[in-house]
């Protein structure tokens, strides 16, 4: 059985935003059990965690003599190891790995740094310019997506990996006014989220945070 490391004290507070979320909603798209090593920032910086993840982050994954590190690898491993998250034809299969590889390396990074101008630049006198630039970056990623998306439901023609990473990626957009107005991706992310995995990752992962806030 698989172990994944995850916050004990998530800064997401229950929202499904932290990544070990990817990771548990596609084990649970698979039907693979898994454990939960939770752990604090200050345990994130100790050797021994530092030798399953060198960056001090979440989450990784053992199992056996495989451990990973970074979301993305983790839950491709899934997918290439399980049936279900990636098509079995090859050109599908093809396209379904290329957009995994654009969530994360194309579409997640503006939005990624919009939150860093949010939590780390408040109260800086360039802030707003700041936001003004990164919203401008993220709304022409999400005008090309879009256009790429047309109105399918699912980025390679059925349900893959690559919906988990895109889904989780964009749902960090959720209440900044920007996502509000595609509503091709609202859409997308209630379907993803009616899924029962999605279902079951978030309330596993929204778990922690209630036994962390009653302790």
């Amino acid at each position: 059985m698989p172990t994944i490391t995850a916050f004990k004290t998530s800064p997401d507070k229950g929202a499904g935003l932290a990544r070990d979320m990817r990771v548990r909603w596609a084990l649970e798209e698979t039907g693979q059990p898994y454990d939960v090593r939770l752990v604090t920032f200050e345990e994130m910086k100790q050797p021994a965690h530092l030798k399953r993840q060198p960056f001090g982050q979440i989450p990784t994954y053992e199992e056996g003599d495989v451990t990973l590190f970074e979301s993305g690898a983790i839950v491709f491993h899934i997918a290439e190891h399980h049936p279900g998250l990636l098509p079995t034809a090859a050109a599908p299969r093809a396209r379904a790995i290329s957009w995994m590889f654009a969530a994360l390396n194309t579409v997640e990074p503006p939005i990624v740094e919009r939150d860093h101008v949010k939590h780390f630049e408040a109260g800086k006198s360039w802030q707003a310019e700041r936001f003004a630039l990164v919203d401008e970056r993220i709304r022409t990623r999400l005008d090309q997506l879009a256009e790429a998306f047309g109105t399918a439901d699912w980025l390679a023609g059925t349900f893959s990996a690559a919906d988990i990473l895109m889904v989780h990626a964009i749902r960090r957009l959720e209440g900044s006014g920007i996502l509000e107005s595609y509503p091709v991706f609202t859409d997308y992310i209630a379907r993803a989220a009616d899924r029962p995995a999605y279902r079951r990752a978030f309330e596993a992962q929204h778990k922690v945070f209630l036994n962390a806030s009653s302790a």
